[in-house]
């Protein structure tokens, strides 16, 4: 397993905007969460081990911070006729079995995943209130095989920061995992 790491969207980015279905075609946009507390953009997918290594406490991280007012979105931009486990269905089958209670959306041209430089699953990207990037970076220093407790903390705190009103710390690890799984062609520059 090839291992990528985070490109470090450089931190008080605004927040890219964005519309993508669901695996039930439902529309999804950052716009319909407008007000909340927090924004936090997940890029994962179905079949890369690095998921399925955090994927519980993604599930448990999603769902608690959904209650303090995070709006919470998991976007999977992997090629899905190249990577068909990761297409609509086995999106469905995945959110259903781990209880995501976030929407999983899929994009399918890439447009997003370029437009945040999410460059390996999973990535993950932070935004206060006024929608600035505060964290990007790994959920914790768990990996597949390395026996550190999956425990999201890194995420966590920065999140915890946030919702307090306090600042992020700026010495963040980048998130390691699989490439996304570019369409042939469609490779970013900074990839």
């Amino acid at each position: 397993m090839a291992a990528v790491e985070s490109q470090m969207l450089p931190l008080g980015s605004p927040a890219p905007a964005f519309s993508l279905p669901d695996a039930d075609g439902a529309t999804h946009s950052l716009d319909d969460a407008a007000g909340s507390r927090a924004y936090l953009m997940m890029f994962i997918c179905n079949h890369c081990p690095f998921v399925k290594h955090v994927a519980d406490e993604l599930a448990l991280l999603g769902s608690k911070y959904q209650a303090k007012d995070v709006a919470v979105f998991a976007i999977n931009s992997n090629d899905i006729e190249n990577y068909p486990a990761d297409g609509p269905e086995k999106m469905k089958q995945e959110a259903a079995l781990r209880g995501y209670t976030f929407p999983y959306l899929l994009d399918a041209d890439q447009g997003v995943a370029k437009a945040y430089q999410a460059a390996c699953t999973p990535d993950f990207f932070l935004f206060d209130a006024d929608r600035k990037l505060v964290y990007r970076g790994q959920l914790d220093g768990s990996r597949p095989g390395n026996n550190v407790t999956v425990d999201g903390r890194d995420l966590r705190r920065a999140l915890d920061a946030v919702l307090s009103g306090e600042p992020v710390p700026e010495g963040q690890v980048p998130s390691i995992g699989c490439n996304i799984k570019w369409i042939p062609g469609n490779a970013p520059d900074y990839f």
